[in-house]
């Protein structure tokens, strides 16, 4: 997480994203069949004074599939290293997975990333995001039914409203907390096959 607490800190806007005008919301990872294109389509037009800023390779599925409009931004695949450099001039982060088979299951790094980057976030209804970090009112659950009303009150927060809660959760399921609990149970596991039953004589 430390590499992208660094987007809380000043730094340059990157060449390809300098013109966007603000306010600016961002998704960066794989572009491909778990996400919602149609819910992106319906973003950028009922709110075309918010610049939509999409960041990843396109995988799976056909480039000219994508949406296209003047406040939608298909930038391409980045770079690790750069990401705190793009996200640190979004003004808030999303993720607007579709729901299907192929996001039944999945549990987004990137939810943790954009909250160690400052940003306030709003997610569609994933199982593990609505779980963890929805409930514990990190991030906002939205569909294509209240996407706007609950992007705009998003975007009229002010940003540093929930660090404080934020840095405490995520120092919570830090790496290392995470493995050392792990440890713990594989430890507790290995003790208990060491006992060996008592048996009564006949």
């Amino acid at each position: 997480m430390r590499h992208f607490h660094t987007a809380r800190r000043p730094g340059r806007d990157p060449a390809d994203q300098a013109g966007i005008p603000s306010p600016r919301v961002g998704y960066f990872g794989v572009i491909d069949e778990r996400l919602d294109v149609d819910l992106v389509a319906l973003a950028a037009k009922t709110m075309p004074d918010v610049h939509f800023v999409m960041l990843g390779p396109v995988v799976k599925i056909d480039p000219a599939s994508l949406p296209q409009a003047e406040n939608l931004h298909w930038l391409g695949p980045k770079a690790y290293c750069d990401l705190p450099d793009y996200l640190r001039h979004w003004d808030a982060g999303w993720m607007p997975f579709a729901l299907n088979e192929a996001t039944r299951f999945i549990s987004p790094t990137k939810t943790p990333e954009f909250l160690a980057a400052g940003l306030p976030v709003i997610s569609t209804a994933i199982v593990d995001v609505v779980r963890s970090y929805g409930a514990a009112g990190l991030v906002e659950i939205a569909d294509c039914d209240d996407l706007e009303i609950k992007l705009r009150s998003v975007l009229s927060r002010p940003r540093q409203m929930l660090l404080q809660q934020v840095d405490a959760y995520l120092a919570d399921m830090s790496w290392e907390r995470t493995w050392n609990a792990m440890a713990a149970h594989i430890e507790r596991a290995y003790q208990r096959k060491k006992v060996v039953p008592l048996r009564r004589s006949a």
